[in-house]
């Protein structure tokens, strides 16, 4: 029987596959610890969930102290490309690095899908 992290990862893998512009993605506890991920080589793990929690954790306070709800996603555009991280249950997030061209609206709708399945392995 394959464990959960490896559930997890096929799981990123099947994102990274059906979106092309995605290019890397990973879950990471609201404690910056790394669950599971898809990345390249050369990726530094470590560095994206520490600041993929430390990021999660600033937009939520933003949401919050702003009157804006909860927080549902933060998205970062860079001229390189684009960074969004959605929320998985209040115990992970998911990241994903995606093309500067991509188009934001099916990043979201899978990354929605991608959470929901995500959230029932944790």
């Amino acid at each position: 029987m394959r464990s959960r992290t490896e559930m997890m990862v096929d799981r990123l893998k099947d994102l990274q596959a059906g979106t092309p512009d995605i290019e890397a993605s990973a879950v990471v506890s609201v404690d910056g610890l790394i669950m599971a991920s898809s990345l390249p080589a050369g990726v530094d793990e470590d560095r994206i969930s520490a600041m993929s929690a430390a990021m999660l954790s600033l937009g939520d306070r933003i949401a919050s102290e702003l009157a804006r709800g909860i927080l549902e996603q933060v998205h970062i555009r860079g001229t390189e490309g684009i960074i969004v991280l959605k929320a998985i249950g209040d115990d992970a997030v998911l990241t994903v690095l995606a093309r500067a061209q991509a188009k934001l609206g099916l990043i979201f709708l899978d990354m929605g899908r991608a959470a929901e399945d995500l959230e029932r392995l944790l």
